[in-house]
């Protein structure tokens, strides 16, 4: 697959990581999440839920008004491979719309859902040149593992550059994670950066 197509990975020039997440914006989470990247100088992506972004538009305001990236991550978060090609397009178009009413893009780069992504919808993509964002590190916040347990996993297998580490802000694991990861990780000489947005 085209690699400026679908995305996996970040630069591995530099000593960058590629935060990530997924799910929100969350009413509780989100806020708390951004106030740690910033007291870190830190920039991250966050893959964004249509029906999230309705429930909380001013968090969603917020993210890009700090820098961060916007993604898309559907407007339901459907099983994917259960939907027809067209409500797959439409769960991704509405989502659109309403990133691009925040932050002036017309596309934005999707993540599907549980990262299934089925045939013909990523055939359509290719076609239509539509950029896909997958991750090369997964932190399994998802898991709902005590935090500590989760840091010492990371820990035991090291992050390396240009890593885009998957993650998510709809608990607070993600918060509590970093809390003790990204001081560590700009010890080491690591900056955190947001993926690109599409232009």
């Amino acid at each position: 697959m085209p690699s400026s197509l679908v995305t996996t990975t970040g630069s591995r020039a530099r000593r960058s990581l590629y935060l990530t997440f997924d799910d929100g914006p969350h009413s509780e989470h989100t806020a708390p999440l951004l106030d740690l990247l910033a007291s870190h100088g830190a920039k991250a992506s966050f893959f964004l839920i249509g029906r999230q972004i309705e429930a909380n538009p001013e968090l969603a305001r917020r993210i890009a008004g700090e820098g961060h990236t916007l993604g898309n991550h559907s407007f339901t978060h459907p099983h994917f491979d259960q939907l027809s090609l067209s409500a797959q397009l439409d769960e991704v178009d509405r989502t659109d719309a309403l990133l691009s009413g925040i932050d002036g893009h017309k596309r934005h780069s999707f993540r599907p859902p549980r990262g299934v992504m089925p045939p013909r919808m990523l055939a359509n993509f290719l076609r239509r040149r539509r950029r896909t964002t997958y991750w090369s590190y997964d932190s399994l916040d998802y898991t709902r593992r005590p935090a500590a347990e989760l840091v010492e996993i990371i820990r035991r297998h090291p992050v390396q550059p240009g890593d885009i580490l998957l993650m998510h802000d709809d608990s607070t694991l993600s918060l509590e994670m970093l809390a003790v990861l990204i001081p560590e990780w700009k010890a080491q000489g690591f900056s955190l950066e947001a993926l690109p947005a599409e232009a």
